[in-house]
């Protein structure tokens, strides 16, 4: 039962005061900022250098402002959902985001009407230093930014645009039919958290029983889906045509400043190591003893129960102990963390659930929200989050406002990072063979989930938006033989791809914001290749790495990558990647021989 926040120990608390002292402290900044968001005496002037170093200044600092107040109301909100009043300040501040945008929609196609001879020479002025990586962005988008007055219809219809997400949202929470199975001789509703429990339990009439009352719930809502879903593909290709982009895939690419030869890497890459992904499987169903395996049986583990229960305090330890190749810097920042304030730990009444962090620019530190359990997931998830946490620190330590918040793209990079140390860590140091071939099943699964599994969503979004950019309907039954086909390409011959399996396209949340899941798969090749250079070269690698974290969002994510030895335009590390999973799996059968 979750605790009562009161009961919580202040030292296992996040310290929100350390943004705002309380919430009149709050209140002023928000009033304050009310009276800033008029930018008018700019527009028009922009070709002026000091006119656009005063307005690009005053953005920011309004923007700082601003971001303090979303932290504050989010955090507090996240402490109790139920919280009404948290809740309110959160629409505020949204409301107040929305008007700055309108506030500021002038700017971006102000400057890439200006010749590019002027935009050159801002970038080339040292006291654009803090913009001029800004800068060089809207240069390379001068092609693909829009008269003022289309611009600001665009901008309008944010909201709008967003609609097709809102739906998906509310029919697959607020509106789900959770059906209702058997388990131990109990009724249980089928929420998405259960389902997910259920398909990694022992019992494998239950595994398919969840398996398929699930699906079946998702099949009654197909129609709804399919149209939310293909009119969400719809708006991609009209903003992307719109924009004069050549597909929607460039458009996303070229949003975040990223190299077409990466996402080509990626799928070459996968294809490569699909051989690995299928001989994983059929070890899996020798070990489980299946004539057949199904697609309710790839979560089953066919490993003895290793998992390790350790009170918070030993799991912080042993994270410390995992990270320690980070250097003496590292490990006292998360000491610091642990100590002052930065992470709230335990689960309690109304809070909102799962592990994130977040923070700033202009923050004393950013936050983590946990929900601790004694479980081998969790003591990861420290690990996981604490990477964010330093990638933001770091960040925000070293770089202007302007250039301190990373791209999505390199977003779960350190995490990650983290978590390959963590578990290497543990398999050096154990004798414990069911242990091992635990914590290697762990590592596979999770190269799989994340480098093969979002590869393979990738595909699907590629191919969508591919058949409605070439005028070929997005119907129900076109989506889910797409689908199909490459669960069996992904499978392989040891699985059997259900019929139900089919419709798993429909239940896939990030598909509403498109072109998003293959970073998942970036990341962790980045991250392994980070991780192993880190445990093999020691100091060089870790300054290096270091030189990535404290460079935020200063260049394209693919150059800040190459500072930490990683060049995601070759296919070295996306090899090594490969290489790891192949290692880990071979010790693992050899283990078990």
């Amino acid at each position: 039962m979750a605790l009562n926040r009161q009961d919580v120990p202040e030292s296992r608390k996040w310290r929100l005061e350390d943004i705002f002292p309380s919430l009149d402290a709050w209140e002023e900044t928000y009033a304050k900022l009310e009276g800033m968001l008029d930018f008018s005496q700019y527009e028009g002037k922009l070709g002026d250098s000091d006119s656009l170093l005063a307005c690009l200044e005053g953005l920011n600092a309004v923007a700082m402002d601003l971001n303090h107040l979303a932290v504050y109301a989010h955090t507090r909100s996240d402490e109790d959902t139920r919280n009404s009043e948290a809740s309110a300040l959160m629409m505020r501040v949204s409301m107040l985001g929305m008007k700055l945008s309108e506030a500021s929609a002038f700017v971006t196609p102000e400057l890439t009407s200006l010749p590019a001879e002027t935009l050159q020479a801002f970038i080339a002025d040292p006291k654009f230093a803090d913009y001029d990586y800004t800068l060089r962005c809207i240069l390379k988008e001068k092609p693909h930014v829009l008269s003022k007055e289309t611009e600001e219809v665009l901008a309008s219809g944010g909201r709008v645009f967003e609609g097709y997400q809102q739906v998906f949202t509310m029919l697959d929470n607020a509106d789900f039919p959770a059906p209702t199975i058997k388990v131990d001789g109990e009724k249980v509703q089928l929420t998405h958290g259960l389902y997910g429990v259920l398909l990694h339990s022992p019992d494998r009439k239950v595994r398919k029983a969840a398996f398929q009352a699930y699906y079946k719930t998702y099949i009654g809502l197909i129609n709804t889906i399919t149209a939310t879903y293909a009119g969400n593909v719809d708006k991609d290709v009209f903003i992307a045509r719109t924009r004069k982009y050549d597909s929607c895939l460039d458009m996303a690419l070229q949003g975040e400043d990223v190299d077409a030869k990466v996402y080509k890497n990626l799928l070459k890459s996968v294809k490569k190591g699909l051989p690995l992904l299928h001989r994983y499987y059929r070890d899996r169903k020798k070990m489980l003893g299946y004539k057949s395996m199904h697609m309710y049986d790839v979560y089953a583990s066919p490993i003895e129960d290793a998992e390790m229960k350790l009170d918070y305090e030993d799991a912080f330890k042993l994270v410390k102990e995992g990270l320690a190749p980070l250097g003496e810097t590292y490990q006292n920042l998360l000491q610091e963390a642990h100590d002052n304030g930065w992470i709230d730990v335990e689960e309690t009444e109304g809070k909102r659930n799962g592990a994130y962090s977040i923070g700033v620019y202009g923050l004393p530190h950013p936050y983590v929200l946990l929900n601790y359990q004694p479980t081998t997931g969790d003591i990861f998830t420290i690990a996981h989050e604490l990477g964010h946490a330093m990638h933001t620190y770091f960040s925000c330590k070293h770089q202007p406002q302007e250039k301190a918040d990373y791209k999505i793209f390199v977003a779960e990079v350190a995490s990650t990072v983290n978590e390959v140390l963590l578990i290497r860590h543990l398999l050096k140091n154990t004798d414990d063979v069911n242990l091992k071939r635990y914590l290697l099943s762990y590592y596979m699964d999770t190269i799989k989930g994340t480098f093969f599994r979002q590869t393979q969503f990738a595909e699907f979004e590629y191919i969508a938006h591919d058949m409605a950019e070439k005028g070929q309907p997005l119907t129900k039954d076109a989506l889910c033989e797409v689908y199909l086909d490459l669960n069996k390409k992904y499978y392989g011959r040891s699985v059997v791809s259900d019929p139900e399996i089919a419709y798993e396209w429909a239940r896939i949340p990030h598909f509403y914001r498109s072109f998003y899941v293959y970073k998942y798969a970036t990341g962790i090749v980045s991250a392994v290749s980070i991780a192993e250079r880190i445990l093999s070269e020691g100091e060089p690698a870790v300054r290096d790495y270091f030189n990535f974290l404290s460079s935020g969002g200063s260049d394209s994510p693919v150059e800040l990558l190459k500072l930490a030895g990683v060049d995601l335009t070759r296919m070295d590390a996306f090899n090594a990647c490969i290489e790891s999973f192949k290692a880990a799996l071979l010790e693992f059968e050899t283990l078990g021989e």
